[in-house]
C-alpha cells in the first residue's frame, strides 16, 4: 500500500523534501463500554490496522491534506498564519487540524507548512476509532517534523481536547488513549478518572478476537452520544447531593444499590447502573484474564452486553442480532457491542478452530434477519501510534 501511496504523493504534492511515514492504530474495547466519561476503567487494545500518513515539510505557510479515504473531497489547503478555525466544508478535515490548532496553543513554533496524504483501512464508521486514530497520526506528525518533546500521554490529552473543543463531540479519553499507548499484545486496564493504567497480556490460549461489523452506519457526533452523557451527569449530581463522590466510577454496585433512590428520574437511574455495573465488571473480567479464566472474562462480555442493551439501550436491532448469533455458535466464549453503539462493531472471543465456521454461520444469520452484510476481521493486537522508519 505504501507504494500506491508514495505514487499518488508525489502525482499530488511534487516535493524535493524528504518524505516521511507515520502510523496510529484503530482500536477495539474489549469490555468497559459508556464508563469512560463516567470516571470509571476502560479495558481497550490497539489493532494492527490503522491510519497510515505520508508528509513532507514545506518551504511556505501552508499545509495541505488529502485522504485517499475522501478523494471527492480532494486537497484541503490553509495557512497556519491565517489561524486555524473549524470548516464545515473542510470535512474529515477539521479532525487533523483540531489537533494543529492545539500545537498552536501550546506555543509551538509552526515555521514552516506541510503536505500529508492520509490513508486508513479502518472501515469508516464502524465505531474502531477512525476519528481518534487519525488525531493521534496528526499528533506524532507534529512531534517528529517540528521536534517537539511532549509526552505520549500529553498528545493524547491534546488530541481528545481537540475532539472535544474544535469537533464539538464530549468524548471520552479512552480512545485515544489506547490508540496512543497500545503495546503490541496486551490491552489496557485505565482508571479514566486518574489516568492510571497497567498493560494486561491478551492470553486467549486457544482462541481470538473477532470483530464483526454490522455495516450499520452511525456516526458519533450526532448520535445519542451527549444525550446519555447528559443523563449520567444528572443522576452524578443527584448522587452528590448526598454522597462525596467525584464520578460514578468512584460507587460499588453495592453502594449504589444503597443511594440509587436519590436520583430523581427512572431512566437517569438506569444509566447510572450500568455505569457503576460495568465499571465493576470491567476490573473483575482483567483479574479473570490474568487468571487465564477466559470463560468467566467472556461470560462479564456477555454481562456487559446485556446492560448496554437493557439500562443504557445503546444497542440496537442490528448489534443484538450479531451477538445473538455469535452466541448461538460452538466455541465462541464471548460476544458484545464495542464502541459507541447505535451499529457499529461487535468483537466476539472464538476458539481457533471454529472461526470459519463462525464467520460464515453469524454472516449468514446476520443476513437473514437485517438484509445487510457483516464484515469480519480477526483482530491482532499491536502498537500505539508512532513514526514508521
Amino acid at each position: 500500500m505504501r507504494q500506491q501511496m508514495m505514487e499518488q504523493f508525489t502525482k499530488l504534492f511534487n516535493t524535493e523534501n524528504d518524505i516521511r511515514t507515520f502510523f496510529a492504530p484503530g482500536r477495539v474495547n474489549l469490555i468497559g463500554e459508556h464508563t469512560d466519561y463516567n470516571g470509571g476503567h476502560v479495558f481497550p487494545c490497539a489493532l494492527t490496522f490503522g491510519t497510515y500518513a505520508l508528509v513532507a515539510l514545506r518551504n511556505d505557510q501552508k499545509i495541505q491534506m488529502y485522504s485517499m479515504n475522501f478523494p471527492d473531497v480532494g486537497i484541503i489547503s490553509f495557512s497556519i498564519d491565517e489561524g486555524i478555525t473549524f470548516k464545515k466544508e473542510h470535512d474529515w478535515a477539521n479532525y487533523p487540524k483540531g489537533v494543529i490548532k492545539e500545537f498552536v496553543d501550546k506555543d509551538v513554533n509552526l515555521g514552516q507548512g506541510f503536505d500529508v496524504l492520509f490513508y486508513g483501512n479502518i472501515p469508516n464508521g464502524a465505531g474502531l476509532s477512525s476519528s481518534a486514530s487519525i488525531e493521534l497520526a496528526t499528533a506524532v506528525i507534529l512531534q517528529g517534523i517540528y521536534e517537539t518533546n511532549f509526552a505520549t500521554v500529553e498528545l493524547v490529552k491534546m488530541s481528545q481536547h481537540a475532539e472535544n473543543e474544535f469537533i464539538g463531540v464530549s468524548c471520552g479519553i479512552m480512545d485515544q488513549f489506547a490508540i496512543g499507548m497500545g503495546k503490541e499484545n496486551n490491552a489496557i486496564l485505565l482508571n479514566c478518572q486518574s489516568l492510571e493504567y497497567q498493560y494486561s497480556p491478551i492470553l486467549l490460549k486457544d482462541a481470538s478476537l473477532v470483530i464483526a461489523n454490522t455495516n450499520k452506519r452511525r456516526t458519533l457526533a450526532d448520535s445519542k452520544y451527549n444525550e446519555r452523557r447528559s443523563e449520567c451527569e444528572r443522576a452524578l449530581e443527584d448522587l452528590q447531593k448526598e454522597l462525596s463522590i467525584q464520578s460514578l466510577g468512584d460507587l460499588t454496585p453495592e453502594q449504589f444499590e444503597s443511594n440509587r433512590h436519590l436520583i430523581q428520574n427512572e431512566i437517569d437511574q438506569k444509566r447510572a447502573k450500568h455505569a457503576v455495573y460495568e465499571n465493576a465488571r470491567t476490573i473483575q473480567a482483567v483479574e479473570k484474564l490474568q487468571e487465564g479464566d477466559i470463560a468467566s472474562f467472556g461470560k462479564l462480555m456477555c454481562d456487559s452486553h446485556t446492560s448496554l442493551r437493557d439500562d443504557y439501550e445503546v444497542t440496537g436491532f442490528e448489534l443484538d442480532t450479531l451477538v445473538e448469533a455469535a452466541m448461538n455458535q460452538a466455541g465462541v466464549i464471548g460476544s458484545r457491542m464495542t464502541g459507541a453503539g447505535f451499529g457499529g462493531c461487535t468483537v466476539s472471543i472464538v476458539e481457533n478452530d471454529k472461526i470459519e465456521a463462525f464467520i460464515e454461520e453469524v454472516g449468514k444469520s446476520y443476513n437473514e434477519k437485517t438484509g445487510l452484510t457483516a464484515e469480519f476481521y480477526v483482530a491482532s493486537v499491536g502498537d500505539g501510534a508512532k513514526e514508521l522508519k
